[in-house]
């Protein structure tokens, strides 16, 4: 008697990689739509987008403005007086053999850049520019002046280091007096750190409140749908399907602010540029004006469609699972 076969069944693996592209492009058609149907959802209401977009992107554009304000007054310490040259005056009597040996022995210490040995008719002739002493100094007969030793610090120093330097020029053999701007320069780095913590600080605070304006615009669009959302929960919609266009809102809302903060903190720098260059032009060109880097006014809508996305995540989740509760 022939045994009953059984029939083949077809083969699962085969139908499950037929299934997988349809599904991936099922997954791509929804977040097209959801990307067109959210920025179509924002046009439908031009009003209550504005001042959305408004609000977030005068709310990003303060740090940016801080940032540039903080920049340019470090440019501007730079310019001044920052970087300083540390003056050593010699002891009346020192010829200039003296004053290249004390130079000499000063310019072998790691914290030099360089020395600049000026002679006591160098600090006659500026006098002499000034105004007022030009006949003062034609008077004299014997120039009282000592020589002066210019030290440059390299770039970058701490004040420590700044301070051991002046105490080596203090012991220097010849040197008299030591006129040195260090306490200029450390209330300087002080205000600029300050200013750096406090623009951080002011970033972050008005980064949470843009959250908080996506976050409650994206509740007030899902309390208004929640009977369309209560559809699309009972005939078997997901809660990622469903949270899908509301996320694109927060992220188009983020990124619009975004674009909104680069135009106002560009606008500033034009603002800010006339005033800056008749700065400069009083100090011989020595102060420049410096605006925000590429790479942050390219990252900032960017950066504030991440806040967005974050803010409608957030609350789109409780919303649509308190619509699945009741």
């Amino acid at each position: 008697m022939n045994a009953v076969r059984e029939p083949r069944r077809a083969p699962e693996p085969e139908k499950t990689r037929r299934s997988e592209p349809r599904k991936l492009g099922a997954w791509r058609e929804h977040h097209a739509w959801s990307m067109s149907i959210s920025l179509r959802r924002l046009g439908a209401r031009p009003l209550g987008t504005l001042l959305t977009v408004a609000v977030m992107g005068v709310a990003l554009a303060l740090p940016l403005a801080f940032y540039l304000l903080l920049g340019n007054v470090q440019r501007m310490g730079d310019a001044l007086g920052r970087n300083q040259s540390i003056s050593a005056f010699m002891r009346p009597g020192q010829n200039a053999a003296m004053a290249q040996t004390a130079a000499s022995a000063l310019r072998g210490r790691p914290e030099v850049a360089d020395i600049v040995v000026r002679t006591p008719k160098d600090g006659l002739d500026e006098l002499a520019e000034v105004q007022g002493f030009s006949g003062a100094l034609q008077s004299l007969d014997v120039n009282p002046l000592p020589y002066v030793l210019s030290v440059q610090p390299k770039p970058g120093l701490s004040a420590d280091d700044v301070g051991r330097l002046v105490d080596a020029m203090k012991a220097t053999p010849g040197v008299d007096m030591v006129q040195d701007t260090g306490a200029w320069r450390q209330r300087l780095d002080a205000l600029l750190g300050v200013g750096g913590r406090a623009v951080a600080l002011l970033a972050l605070l008005l980064g949470v409140a843009a959250l908080l304006v996506v976050g409650n615009t994206i509740r007030v669009d899902i309390q208004s749908r929640s009977a369309e959302i209560g559809v699309l929960l009972l005939i078997g919609a997901s809660r990622p399907f469903v949270r899908r266009p509301y996320l694109y809102t927060g992220i188009w809302l983020g990124f619009l602010a975004g674009v909104l903060a680069v135009v106002l903190a560009v606008v500033l720098e034009l603002a800010m540029a006339g005033p800056v260059g008749r700065l400069a032009a009083a100090y011989d060109g020595s102060v420049t004006f410096g605006g925000l880097p590429a790479w942050l006014l390219l990252s900032v809508p960017f950066a504030s469609a991440v806040l967005g996305w974050l803010g409608a995540r957030l609350v789109s989740a409780r919303q649509i699972r308190r619509a699945t509760a009741a």
